[in-house]
């Protein structure tokens, strides 16, 4: 496969906060670009910490997935385990941190899968996905508001799981997929 050319980034003429919550800051990049067009991109200011989801196997062949409420589409979406990572913590220790909250076990191995972005065209967040296997009960107290529902899913049929209606969450999708293919080699 052919090695794409090197871009030269845009200059970073000026950066302005525009918008602020309690959870995001929104700031307006003016940028020059090589060819000399000069734009105002908007973007969410990342906490810079990132975030991880884990895919916890309690065997061969079933996956434990959560079902949770979200905000942002105001309705229950299943998942698999994911949170941030705390300050100063280690993104290994924050997968097992979030499966003790979420789904009251630990896993014995967590196996690095692989880092996505989350919408990098206007977002800096990135997420590390582990393959948690080895689970034994243990459990952490977490900041959900309510219990989350426990789901277990054979992997065996993640063609089913892929056609329900309340698992459209595309960092959980490509983390099935990935983890479908780690395991299949």
């Amino acid at each position: 496969m052919e090695k794409p050319a090197k871009l030269k980034l845009p200059e970073i003429l000026a950066c302005k906060q525009v918008a602020a919550s309690r959870l995001v800051t929104v700031e307006a990049i003016d940028l020059k670009f090589s060819n000399n067009e000069l734009r105002t991109y908007e973007k969410i200011k990342g906490g810079g910490r990132g975030a991880v989801l884990i895919v916890p196997m309690l065997d061969n062949d079933t996956m434990i997935l959560v079902r949770e409420y979200c905000a942002g589409t105001h309705s229950y979406q299943l998942g698999f385990p994911k949170g941030l990572i705390d300050c100063g913590e280690e993104p290994i220790i924050a997968a097992n941190r979030e499966l003790q909250e979420e789904i009251k076990m630990a896993a014995t191995e967590l196996t690095y899968v692989h880092k996505v972005s989350l919408a990098p065209a206007f977002f800096n967040a990135t997420m590390d996905i582990f393959l948690a296997t080895g689970l034994f009960d243990s459990a952490l107290e977490g900041d959900e508001p309510e219990p989350l529902e426990i789901v277990h899913w054979p992997l065996s049929k993640y063609k089913e799981l892929l056609a329900q209606e309340d698992f459209t969450e595309a960092r959980s999708i490509s983390a099935l997929m990935l983890v479908k293919d780690l395991l299949k080699g």
